[in-house]
């Protein structure tokens, strides 16, 4: 019986060992896989050849973390990229008035004609202006996403926040010969979101009209509670509409604009939990805000 006992015992060290064995070389292949993964740029995650069920389970986790810090490191350098475009873009976009400036103000020590030193002081005016819009809408950016608490909600009726909206920018839409065609729902249109990101992201889509539309432009507000900005865009490609919406972007540079304005609009649509899209079709956009 003895020599039972001592033949079982020798059966369980073998086999614990056996175990040990397998564990130890499936935590070789888990920690040389998770060096190999973390020293190339590679989407396949870590597998290894143990049943174990803790091991894999530990394998799966550490994938699960892989998983995040390559979307982490892809952001890193879509923001890294974006950040040096936005540098060169902006640089552009205040140098530009910047050096009329610098020219006007040299006219300026080179002339005493009272007519000339009138237009060049109103050319300096106009370019001043231009350096204010482009540094306050950068200040405006600045403040949206640095929030940490965001407007307070409340029931919200669409159709007055929208129809105040146009008011307020009908005359800046006629100056530029635009004739808004509107056409928004009877029913009342109630969503739970903040009234002040609402006008924020209203006046943001109208003044990008005034900006770049063709001088067309139509608003509807349809009863499902689906808001549509649309005007025609010549030239404008479906993958620049995807664009619209990225920081900094411009369809034409030293436009006195960042391309802050639509990238403003995303943010507070979606602290609100809504969607906005934009599309091109036969050169005409169309952005459409679809709330919570």
């Amino acid at each position: 019986m003895v020599y039972g006992l001592v033949g079982v015992l020798c059966i369980v060290i073998a086999a614990l060992c056996i175990k040990i064995y397998l564990l130890k070389k499936s935590a070789r292949e888990i920690a040389d896989a998770f060096a190999d993964r973390l020293q190339t740029d590679t989407n396949t995650l870590i597998d290894i050849s143990s049943r174990d069920r803790d091991m894999r389970h530990l394998a799966e986790s550490i994938n699960r973390q892989l998983r995040i810090l390559r979307k982490e490191h892809l952001q890193y350098q879509h923001g890294s990229t974006e950040l040096k475009t936005a540098i060169t873009n902006i640089s552009h976009d205040l140098r530009t008035p910047l050096t009329a400036i610098c020219g006007y103000l040299y006219m300026l020590q080179k002339t005493d004609d009272i007519g000339r030193i009138r237009s060049c002081l109103e050319r300096i005016a106009e370019r001043t202006e231009a350096m204010k819009q482009l540094t306050e809408e950068l200040f405006r950016y600045s403040i949206i996403v640095s929030e940490e608490e965001t407007e307070p909600f409340e029931d919200v009726l669409v159709n007055k926040v929208l129809e105040d909206s146009i008011m307020a920018h009908y005359g800046a839409l006629s100056q530029k010969g635009i004739q808004p065609e509107v056409e928004i729902t009877e029913q009342k249109i109630t969503r739970r979101a903040s009234s002040a990101y609402l006008s924020r992201i209203f006046a943001n889509l109208l003044n990008n009209a005034i900006k770049y539309s063709d001088g067309d432009l139509r608003i509807s507000l349809s009863d499902t509670g689906e808001i549509t900005f649309s005007n025609t865009a010549k030239g404008l490609s479906a993958v620049e509409a995807e664009q619209l919406f990225d920081r900094f972007y411009t369809v034409e540079t030293a436009h006195h604009s960042t391309g802050l304005g639509l990238s403003i609009a995303r943010t507070l649509v979606e602290r609100m939990g809504g969607t906005i899209t934009a599309t091109c079709i036969h050169e005409q956009l169309s952005i459409t805000i679809r709330l919570g």
